[in-house]
C-alpha cells in the first residue's frame, strides 16, 4: 500500500526524559503497524529542540482515527504525558 496521509506528531520533551519517550515509541510501534487500520509506517524522529513521531497511513481518515483508538488513548497518550513539557503539535497531511 500507498502512504496517502501522515499524522505528526511533535513533542518538546527534555533530553533527561528522552530515554523513556523512546521506550514508548518501540513498545508500541510494532502493535501499531500490525493493529490499527491504515497504518503503514511509523519513524521517531530527533531534534535537539523536540521528538517527532511521523505516521504513514492509507487515508487521512484512517490518520483522523488512530488519534481516537483505545491504543492511542490509553497507552501511548498516557506513557507520554508525564514526559511533555508543553502540549503537543499534532498535525495530519495528504500526501500530493
Amino acid at each position: 500500500m500507498k502512504v496517502n496521509a501522515y499524522l505528526e506528531i511533535t513533542m518538546k520533551i527534555d533530553e533527561a526524559n528522552r530515554p523513556a519517550a523512546v521506550k514508548v515509541y518501540t513498545d508500541y510501534r510494532g502493535p501499531f503497524l500490525q493493529t490499527i487500520p491504515g497504518a503503514l509506517t511509523k519513524d521517531l524522529l530527533v531534534r535537539e529542540e523536540d521528538v517527532q513521531v511521523l505516521h504513514g497511513f492509507d487515508s487521512t481518515e484512517h490518520a483522523q482515527a488512530y488519534l481516537s483508538s483505545a491504543m492511542f488513548q490509553n497507552d501511548v497518550f498516557v506513557g507520554l504525558k508525564p514526559l511533555w513539557s508543553a502540549d503537543p503539535d499534532v498535525k495530519i497531511y495528504n500526501v500530493a
